[in-house]
């Protein structure tokens, strides 16, 4: 079982920055990315970003975040980091922190299992 706790979620105004922290416990060495989505009230959840826990930190970013927002890691501390800046009101809602396990190649049915985070609102408004 791997245990997500996030943090850094706010208020702040059109064109600010935030930055939110996530640190993983329990069973870390069966996760091989962490990321965040978010979700808007009535809306579905959709990715925001994720990077990959390995030798080489491949990233992925939704669509309407890139170039603004960066995702980082700190292993030796189990630790993601998400750098918002020129937020937008869109930009608001519940963000989730997410844990993926990895597929095992040997096992051909092997499928991923998402672990998530308490979520942290993000307001962005004048």
């Amino acid at each position: 079982q791997v245990l997500l706790a996030e943090s850094g979620g706010g208020l702040v105004q059109p064109g600010g920055s935030l930055r939110l922290s996530c640190v993983a416990s329990g069973s870390v060495f069966s996760i091989d990315r962490m990321g965040w989505y978010r979700q808007a009230p009535g809306k579905e959840r959709e990715l925001v970003a994720s990077i990959s826990l390995g030798v080489i930190p491949h990233t992925t970013y939704g669509d309407s975040v890139k170039g603004r927002f960066a995702i980082t890691r700190n292993n030796a501390k189990n630790t993601a980091f998400l750098q918002m800046d020129s937020l937008k009101p869109e930009d608001t809602g519940v963000y989730y922190c997410n844990g993926r396990t990895r597929v095992s190649p040997g096992i051909p049915e092997d499928r991923p299992f998402d672990y998530w985070g308490q979520g942290t609102q993000v307001t962005v408004s004048s």
